[in-house]
């Protein structure tokens, strides 16, 4: 890998957090529809075809953030609807996922188990 890949990578990928940081500084959402606004739009952009070039550009700059995982749903059931048809379009962008919330299911279970969820005083 060369420097220039992981410049592409921090540059889009800061870019997102910069769009989500001015997002929360200047609006009154909640970190929770923030999510889910950054998912909505990766799904958007991948189904016209946008956000897939934009993975391509830059690798994990891109696939990583919260709109990386709206692309990949949308990615998966449009892949598989090519294949399965309807029944394909609704397991598709679960199945192409599923990886990666397994991994966000046990690591947040095996946190659990390690450490003691503390509430915030106010």
């Amino acid at each position: 890998m060369t420097a220039i890949t992981f410049l592409k990578a921090f540059l889009v990928g800061g870019g997102i957090c910069l769009a989500g940081q001015i997002i929360i500084n200047f609006t009154h959402l909640t970190n929770g529809k923030i999510l889910v606004l950054f998912l909505v739009i990766g799904a958007i952009l991948e189904g016209f075809g946008i956000y897939g070039k934009l993975i391509d550009f830059a690798g994990a700059g891109a696939s990583v953030p919260i709109c990386g995982f709206g692309s990949a749903l949308v990615r998966g059931a449009v892949d598989a609807a090519k294949e399965e048809g309807a029944y394909g379009a609704l397991k598709g962008g679960l199945a192409a996922c599923a990886t990666g919330v397994s991994v966000a299911i046990v690591s947040g279970y095996a946190v659990s188990v390690f450490f003691r969820p503390k509430t915030k005083k106010k």
